[in-house]
Formats: structure tokens, sequence, C-alpha cells
């Protein structure tokens, strides 16, 4: 049994087998076998590279008859790779003299033939390199029982397991709630990363941020995770899962003890009423909310409708979507624009998105929907159009500028006024808000105000963004920090400008959803929260259990606190 440390999600257990997804270029699994342990490992990679030929030949013999030759040609070169028998014998001698696991015997290999065919000024032959590389990619995918591809997977392939991973991305969430997995760990990630998201929105303990820690880790492996604390257990003995499975009983029950708060009002102490929204990604999420008792659908997130397929759903497509949540939420929706971009790429909008240094900073969300209205003015239809099923609102990610605002009016009218020559039905005072997630946007608050129907505050941009931190970089997560003063500032400035506008202000991003902080949103305003719906009665309780009236005080004096430890000493009394 041996353990590892890295940046807990949720404060839950996890107890199953390990199950590792390759992506090209990941960590390779690195560890000694045992003396008695060689000859079946040697027939791992044996059985590995004749599974790797086999399905390599499958998809040779299933080419179709229009085929461009070139495609065949390029498989064929690739079986004789596989056929050539010298190329396992180093990985097999080094299994033997060195007793590493094949993986990693593979892996070394490859490294050798790469730098000596780097010495080599030859096209032709730095093509077969390359040819080498994919083939040995083959292999090691077979090796770790997974090809990097969580698309196709029957639902329930991973019911149970524990995913380890180099990184998930956000089409990889859409996948992963097709499976009841116990748990994932990856090598990237931060706090208010995708992957960390992910875990909260499925109510799923998690590891982020291991950096090549998973690399000692192996398919079939039984592992604990403990998310509050962030240690993963690797091949633990039966004290250690019987310590745990008590641990987790406990969790359980106190979960339960909260099943009481679903049916609740969330009113304060002091008699101020809160209203609880839910941020969802797919249709299914709503039964979950449902069971929550919330007052609506704060942020619905389009853009995963969009991912995990070569092209963009059409007009009629989204609609049809749209109306289902609509009709089957029987309560206000919030239906957020498309924010493509940045971490959340799709196969079908590679072309819309051009390659920058940051894509944090660069075409995305609102800017890229104004790009190109190709992309967004089926969105547009759709949404205007199931407005006529329900309470809808409509909101916009990211902009910053008048400009941005002024653009999008002009094509909402355009899209309004088609629809009414169509004969299209549709609410035409359907309201229109803007996220502020974007630093000026924030200190402009006061200004969109005026021409927008609602704010939604997105914390997790937002203190990326003033904080200068890439969320999906473990590396500096450490200066991830929802209470800095400049955080906080920029929160109340968007709550204080919705008020005097006359405009409701939410919070829909990670801080919306996490205990540690709803009596200082409370304290400084905030009246509407929008949170994945596991999180619902959790902030329920803290709601019931603040009297606003004695946490205003010290929570709008974190607004002037410079020093961190007076920081947490002052946060720690609001929550005592």
């Amino acid at each position: 049994m041996f353990s590892l440390h890295a940046t807990g999600v949720g404060d839950g257990i996890a107890i199953g087998k390990a199950r590792l997804i390759r992506r090209q270029g990941a960590e390779i699994p690195e560890y000694v076998i045992e003396p008695g342990e060689t000859l079946d490992e040697i027939e791992r990679l044996r059985t590995a590279w004749m599974k790797a030929k086999l399905g390599l030949k499958r998809t040779l013999d299933g080419l179709p008859e229009d085929a461009p030759d070139d495609i065949g040609a390029f498989l064929g070169v690739q079986l004789m790779i596989l056929d050539d028998p010298l190329l396992m014998e180093e990985p097999v001698e080094l299994i033997r003299s060195q007793r590493v696991n094949a993986e990693s015997a593979l892996a070394a290999h490859a490294k050798k033939l790469e730098s000596v065919f780097e010495q080599v000024d030859d096209p032709y032959l730095s093509a077969k390199s390359a040819d080498i590389n994919q083939v040995i990619e083959r292999v090691l995918g077979e090796l770790t029982d997974d090809h990097g591809d969580l698309r196709n997977q029957a639902p329930g392939k991973f019911d149970g397991e524990i995913i380890v991973a180099h990184d998930l991305t956000p089409s990889d969430a859409v996948e992963l709630k097709n499976h009841q997995i116990g748990a994932f760990i990856t090598n990237l990630g931060g706090p208010i990363s995708h992957t960390a998201i992910l875990a909260r929105s499925m109510g799923i303990p998690a590891i982020v941020g291991l950096h090549g820690g998973a690399r000692f880790l192996r398919t079939g492996d039984t592992l604990i995770i403990d998310g509050k604390r962030g240690v993963v257990l690797v091949n633990p003995d039966e004290p250690a899962l019987e310590a745990y499975r008590r641990r987790r009983r406990k969790i359980l029950r106190r979960s339960e003890a909260l099943e009481f708060l679903r049916t609740a009002d969330s009113i304060t102490l002091d008699g101020e009423k809160v209203e609880l929204f839910t941020n969802i990604e797919i249709p299914e999420e709503l039964e979950l909310s449902r069971t929550n008792y919330y007052a609506g659908v704060g942020l619905y997130r389009t853009e995963f409708l969009f991912m995990n397929r070569s092209d963009f759903p059409g007009e009629e497509e989204q609609f049809e979507t749209y109306r289902q949540i609509v009709e089957d939420a029987a309560l206000p929706v919030t239906i957020r624009t498309l924010d493509l971009g940045a971490d959340k790429q799709v196969d079908g909008g590679r072309k819309h998105s051009a390659l920058t240094t940051n894509p944090a900073l660069g075409r995305r969300a609102i800017r890229l929907c104004l790009h190109d209205l190709s992309l967004f003015k089926p969105q547009l239809r759709a949404i205007y159009r199931a407005s006529a099923y329900g309470n809808v609102r409509m909101m916009v990610p990211m902009f910053s500028s008048m400009e941005e605002l002024n653009q999008l009016f002009s094509v909402l009218e355009n899209t309004r006024n088609e629809l009414q020559e169509q004969g299209v039905e549709f609410d035409a005072d359907l309201p229109i808000g803007g996220m502020i997630e974007v630093p000026a946007a924030a200190v402009s608050a006061d200004l969109f105000a005026q021409y927008l129907d609602f704010l939604s505050i997105g914390t997790n941009d937002l203190i990326q963004y003033t904080l200068a931190i890439d969320r999906v970089d473990d590396e500096v997560n450490y200066l991830y920090d929802p209470t800095h003063p400049s955080v906080l500032r920029l929160i109340k400035m968007t709550i204080d400008a919705g008020k005097s506008a006359g405009i409701p202000v939410s919070m829909c991003g990670e801080m919306a959803g996490d205990p540690a902080f709803t009596r200082v949103l409370l304290g400084i305003g905030l009246r509407q929260f929008s949170m994945d719906p596991t999180t619902l009665t959790r902030i329920k309780q803290q709601i019931r259990l603040t009297d606003i009236a004695k946490v205003k005080e010290k929570a709008e004096s974190l607004l002037h606190v410079s020093d961190p430890q007076t920081n947490r000493k002052i946060l720690s009394e609001i929550n005592a």
C-alpha cells in the first residue's frame, strides 16, 4: 500500500478498481514487476501486439471500395511494422533484464527509436518514424485496455470504476455522465478546472493536479479516493479499507440527514428569502433538480449539445432540445448562448476557433458567436422558438463592452423580425441578461445594467481573469482565492449595480455552490444562487442557519482586508 496526494474535490469517499484512460502523449504507467511475473508481463505485451495487429487488419479489410489509395497504403505500412519481430525484441529484453512493466518498456524503446530517426536527415525515414510511433500508440492502447476515446462506449462499461487520466475535457464530461463511475483522478486540473466542476456536477469525489502521479497506477489496482483530504490510497490493506468504509457510511448518513431540507423554504433566520436555482448541462439533470425543489434553471449550458460530434446541431435539433427542457422544467429556464472556445473545444468547431497564444483570452463565447452568425443565428432562432413553450430567459457569456451589446441587440432584433415575418410564435419580451465574468464587465456593471434585464456572476472566469491564473493550470491553483478583496469587490459592485437598476443579480459559478462562501455572499447582498443540483441541500442548510444582520458587517470587512491570515480568520468567524 502507498499513498498519493493532490487537490481533492468533494467531501466523499470512493473505493473501486482503477481504469486507465490514455491520451496520446499522456503519462505512461511505470512500475517494477516481481521476479515471478516476468513471463506473464511478456505475454501481456505479445497479446496486446496481436490485438493491435488484428484491429488494424479489420480496419484495412473494412475500407470502402471508394476509399483513397493512400489510406490503404498507410494502414498496410503499419501492418508491416507490426509484423516485424525485431520491433518487439528490445521491449521484451527490457522486461526480462530490468523487470519493468510492458508499457514503460515499449515507451522506452519508442523513445530510443525516435532519437535514432532524429539524427537522420531523410524525409522518408522521418515519415517512417511517425508510422512507428502510431503503431506503438496502438499497442499501448491495447495494454491499458483503452484507446483514449470515451465515445461510443456502452453505458455502464465503467460503472463503479475509478477513472485515471492525464486530463479530462469538457467533452469527456458528456460521455462520463453515461456511466456510474465511482471517482476519477487526473494529472492536470485545479479547484475550478472543468475536471473539478465535472466531479461536483456528478456528485462524486475526485483528485486533480496529481502531476505525474498517475504513472504509478495501473488498471485493476484497488484505490481509495478521499476527496476532502486529497488522498489516493493504492492497493490498501484490509484495516485501511474498513476504516474508509466506516467514514463513507458516516458521510452518507450525514447526507441523508439533510433530506428533510429538500422541501423546506430557503429562508434565513432573520426572514430573508433566498432563491436557489440549478445549473444543468443535459436534460436528464432536471429530474435531480426537481427532487430538490428548486426555483428554476439558472444556467443551462448549451455548448454540451455541440460536443462529441463532427458537425453542429441545426436549428430544429436545438429547438427540440430547448423546448423539452422548458416544458419539463415548468419553471423559469435561463438558456446561456454558446460558450465555446478556450478549454471547451468541439470537433465541429475547429474551423471557427483560430489558434491563439492564450485561448482563454481569444475568440470565445459571445466574441466567437458575433464573428460567425452562421453559428449564432440558428441558436438564437431556436431559443426564441422555445420561449413560446414556457418561461425562458436568454443569457450571454463573456461580454465586456457596449459595442458587443449593441451588436448583440442588432442581431436579436433581426432574428425577431425574421420570426415575425414567418409567423413563428415566440416571446417578444424574452428577457436578455449578461454574465459578469470579465473584470471590465463588473467594473462597468452599472452601465450594462441599464440595457439588460438581469445579470449573473460567473465566478469561475471572474476569479481567473481577476487574479491572472489559468483555471486549468494546477501549478498556479494555490493562488485561487474566491475571498480575495478584489474578487469580492467586483461581486459587490455587480450586486449593487443590479439593485440600483432594479434588475435581479444571481451567481452561477462554482462559488455559489460552495457552503464555505454562502454566508459571505449573503452578507454582501446576494439573494439568488445557481448551482449543481447535488449541492442544493447543503447551501439551503447554510442559508437557514444564517442571520444576515449578524454576518453583514464581517462579510463587508473582507472587502478591505489585505492580510490573508486575517482574511481566513474572519471567514472562519463568519462560518462558526
